[in-house]
């Protein structure tokens, strides 16, 4: 069954780094394009950014350009969202997304 696992949040100062791990399972992940969302408390989940399957094409929101990069390794069928200089603003679940299934999400907050 199809299956995304996100790993690697937490609680950390602004400022700091985080990079958060999704571990796909059960599709043909190279194909795919695979994406980041956050959703803030009280928010509703929206897009951060994506990486093509075949193209690799990159697309990022912009409050996170130049912060933030996503990357995939096909062999291990894992994306990762490596998240620079956060912000307060950061703060929400991020989830994984393969343009059908959403994995469980990862909690990430940022403060002081």
């Amino acid at each position: 069954q199809v299956q995304l696992v996100e790993s690697g949040g937490g609680l950390v100062q602004p400022g700091g780094s985080l990079k958060l791990v999704c571990a796909a399972s059960g599709f043909n992940f190279h194909f795919y394009t695979m994406s980041w969302y956050r959703q803030a408390p009280g928010k509703e989940r929206t897009l951060v950014a994506f990486i093509g399957g075949v193209t690799n094409d990159i697309e990022y929101t912009d409050s996170v350009k130049g912060r933030f990069t996503i990357s995939r390794d096909n062999a291990k069928n894992v994306v990762y969202l490596q998240m620079n200089d956060l912000k307060t603003e950061d703060t929400g679940v991020y989830y994984c997304n393969n343009g059908a299934v959403w994995g469980q999400g990862t909690q990430v907050t940022v403060s002081s």
